[in-house]
């Protein structure tokens, strides 16, 4: 592929940034030699103690750029040092906090020294002076233009894309034939899983080596934490540009730490499902040898046979094996389901709709309670929508067996209550109206979810 010079992206692109990195000024701590009884342990000998500004200018000025020290300011009330630094020739003074779980930070990044924290600063600084075009820029460019995407190290990366894309749309324009669907989902009675839209989940990090930004394509300059990667697919930002991304995060399985814990939303758009694979493996089990055991979902099963299920589906993934043969007792199963929805961090029934639904059975009239329990589920994430319609359903089919195993609509509806419904920390759930709410809904499930 040749690149239009006169593109775009071609004018953006400058390789010279990590050169402006390597010309930038470097820290040269000024020491203090006297004895302070009150120097902070955090701060080594660049702390000068309760000096003025006109006298930390002195101290610089006869230096070159980078000189630095750290002094307390009669203002700060201890709430603050100050941080006096020579840039540009000039001499800048800027507030310098301490975090005991974190560091030294002027503003979001976080440092083990001040040195470390001056040299990153430096780098900064001498970026935006000598680039600020660039910096305007920055996020300009579509995330396609870019040459570094298009041109070198993420070549395999567009490819697979593109191969996925494309075995996509073939899947979707053969879906009509049962044939092309793969067996697993014709046994779960599955489609194909709708494209669901996903924010990319950013965290500041400290990146090793050269890296660029996936948007823009330019360099991430710094030492410690230069820019933001998504804990779900791996893109790598600028802190500003991560602010433009649009919610188009695919989540890769290689940055998934195994799938209890894991947001709904991120796991399905990971395994492109439209189930979690947890909830329908378990719910086979149980119901191919548990429908008629007594006190099934209400008997708890030993917590190391619960612990080893949880780490078989971790590390294994589908290929986990629940089958009587390795796990006789069922309950087992039933309790790492459990803990499974227990721990999700945003629970089946979101915190937004759950509201709406309570309201839903203040009605007296039974039609209009389920109707109304109806259309508030309609604001549930898909996948969120899905998965409680599968365990609904699921827990319909166990109470039409409590003559048997003991546990009817009610029964169920008191098990599951804490583990499908959870309540922001500073509101007191009202456990009797969820009670009634799945008890509703367990017992009425053909209604609820009837398109």
């Amino acid at each position: 592929m040749v690149l239009d010079l006169n593109s775009p992206a071609h004018t953006l692109w400058k390789s010279d940034l990590y050169r402006m990195q390597l010309e930038a000024p470097v820290p040269i701590p000024i020491l203090c030699d006297d004895i302070l009884p009150n120097r902070p342990a955090f701060l080594g000998q660049d702390y000068h103690g309760a000096i003025s500004h006109v006298q930390a200018s002195k101290l610089l000025n006869s230096h070159e750029n980078g000189a630095y020290l750290v002094r307390s300011s009669r203002s700060a009330n201890g709430e603050f040092y100050t941080l006096s630094l020579k840039f540009n020739g000039k001499i800048h003074h800027y507030k310098l906090y301490f975090d005991p779980d974190g560091g030294l930070f002027v503003r979001e990044k976080r440092y083990d020294c001040a040195r470390s924290l001056v040299a990153d600063g430096l780098v900064t600084m001498y970026i935006e002076l000598k680039a600020p075009l660039i910096l305007q820029r920055l996020t300009s460019v579509n995330y396609h233009e870019s040459p570094y995407m298009t041109l070198t190290l993420n070549k395999r990366k567009l490819r697979a894309l593109s191969k996925q894309n494309a075995l996509n749309k073939n899947l979707f324009a053969n879906s009509n034939s049962v044939d092309n669907i793969p067996l697993s989902q014709q046994i779960l009675g599955q489609t194909l899983p709708e494209k669901v839209e996903k924010p990319h989940v950013f965290k500041l990090t400290t990146f090793k080596g050269l890296n660029w930004c996936e948007l823009c394509a330019n360099f991430l300059w710094g030492f410690t934490l230069q820019g933001q990667k998504c804990e779900d697919c791996g893109v790598i930002a600028h802190i500003k540009c991560s602010e433009k991304f649009a919610n188009d995060c695919i989540p890769d399985l290689k940055f998934l730490r195994g799938v209890f814990g894991i947001e709904l939303t991120t796991l399905l758009s990971a395994y492109k499902a439209e189930l979690p694979f947890v909830v329908t493996k378990c719910v086979a089990e149980v119901e191919a040898r548990g429908l008629t055991t007594e006190g099934i979902y209400r008997l708890s099963g030993f917590a190391d046979e619960i612990d080893a299920i949880k780490m078989a589906l971790d590390r294994d993934g589908e290929r986990a094996d629940l089958s009587m043969e390795k796990y006789p007792n069922i309950n087992v199963i039933t309790g790492a389901l459990k803990l499974y929805l227990r721990i999700l961090p945003v629970p089946l029934v979101t915190f937004e709709v759950h509201p709406r639904l309570i309201d839903s059975i203040q009605h007296n009239d039974v039609d209009l309670q389920v109707s109304s329990i109806k259309h508030a589920l309609l604001l549930l994430p898909k996948p969120h929508y899905d998965t409680l319609k599968f365990m609904i359903q699921h827990l319909n089919r166990i109470a039409l067996h409590s003559p048997i195993n003991k546990m009817n609509g009610l029964n169920l509806a008191t098990v599951f209550a804490p583990t499908l419904i959870h309540h922001p920390t500073n509101i007191i759930p009202d456990v009797r109206s969820d009670i009634l709410l799945l008890e509703m809904m367990i017992n009425k499930c053909h209604d609820v979810f009837l398109k």
